[in-house]
């Protein structure tokens, strides 16, 4: 019988050098539209894993590198916060999500807010039409199948609406509407 603690080891990192870092940083790039803070955040957690393993590898000279590289994919137009916000707002909007909600998840990926709201402005926001969306899509409030259940759950729905970023007023408006 082999030695289970032979059978969990990783492989050691790979090493970081300016060259790898650019290599993942195109192969995240090639699955997925990013932010800057967001590319940099998952470059950094890259080179604080091997230092991890590597106790007298260098993190501050890394860093630098990421710095440069991530200056690099700006001036290729490989990385853009605007079009990132783009097409993450349209997403966001498409799915019902309230402008509070977006801020918020924009705010976490690293992209100014007032590109965010820039960009906001410029939509088509309805915000009692997100909301029904919404309600419709979880099927709660009016879009529950009876009425009693309704009335019985109408806190849960009230809940439900807010934690999802909708103002007061218009959840009172949705839950008192009929569909």
């Amino acid at each position: 019988m082999e030695d289970k603690t032979l059978q969990t080891q990783r492989k050691p990192k790979r090493k970081i050098t300016p060259q790898r870092l650019k290599n993942i940083g195109l192969y995240y790039l090639k699955r997925f539209e990013s932010s800057t803070e967001n590319l940099r955040s998952v470059l950094r957690r890259r080179v604080y894993d091997y230092a991890r393993e590597n106790p007298d590898f260098n993190k501050d000279e890394a860093y630098v590198w990421i710095e440069q590289l991530l200056a690099d994919f700006k001036g290729w137009g490989y990385l853009n916060d605007e079009r990132y916000a783009e097409l993450k707002i349209r997403d966001y909007l498409a799915a019902g999500k309230p402008a509070r909600y977006i801020q918020n998840k924009l705010k976490q990926k690293g992209v100014d807010e007032n590109i965010t709201n820039d960009i906001l402005e410029n939509q088509e926001y309805d915000a009692k039409a997100m909301a029904l969306k919404f309600a419709k899509k979880k099927k709660i409030g009016p879009f529950r199948e009876d009425e009693e259940n309704r009335r019985e759950n109408k806190q849960k729905d009230m809940g439900t609406l807010i934690r999802a970023g909708f103002e007061y007023d218009i959840v009172m408006e949705i839950l008192e509407s009929n569909p």
